[in-house]
């Protein structure tokens, strides 16, 4: 089981970059626009770079929703592959079953 402290932080993380993301897109699509004068450009640049770090996408991190393990997770699945194969096991999974051969 991870530390509560780290999976809240990453439900925060996951709140903000919802809050920002449609300031955060017009500001890179102003940015990225070759049509505007340099200055106005450069105005949206340092808007972007005065929100929350915490609001970037690319500061979010896949958590298993069983563990809050950050490691060995399967995207399809949204688990770890331990709470997968503790789950697999006890039946609690349609459709898994433990392989033996």
């Amino acid at each position: 089981m991870a530390k509560v402290s780290m999976i809240e932080r990453e439900k925060k993380r996951q709140r903000l970059v919802a809050k920002y993301a449609e300031k955060r897109a017009e500001l890179k699509a102003i940015a990225a626009n070759q049509e505007l004068p340099a200055g106005e450009r450069m105005q949206a640049r340092l808007k972007l770079a005065k929100l929350p770090r915490n609001s970037a996408p690319t500061r979010l991190h896949n958590r298993c929703q069983v563990s809050g393990r950050p490691k060995a997770y399967y995207r399809k699945l949204k688990m770890s592959r331990i709470a997968l194969r503790e789950l697999g096991s006890q039946g609690l999974l349609p459709g898994v079953v433990k392989s033996s051969w």
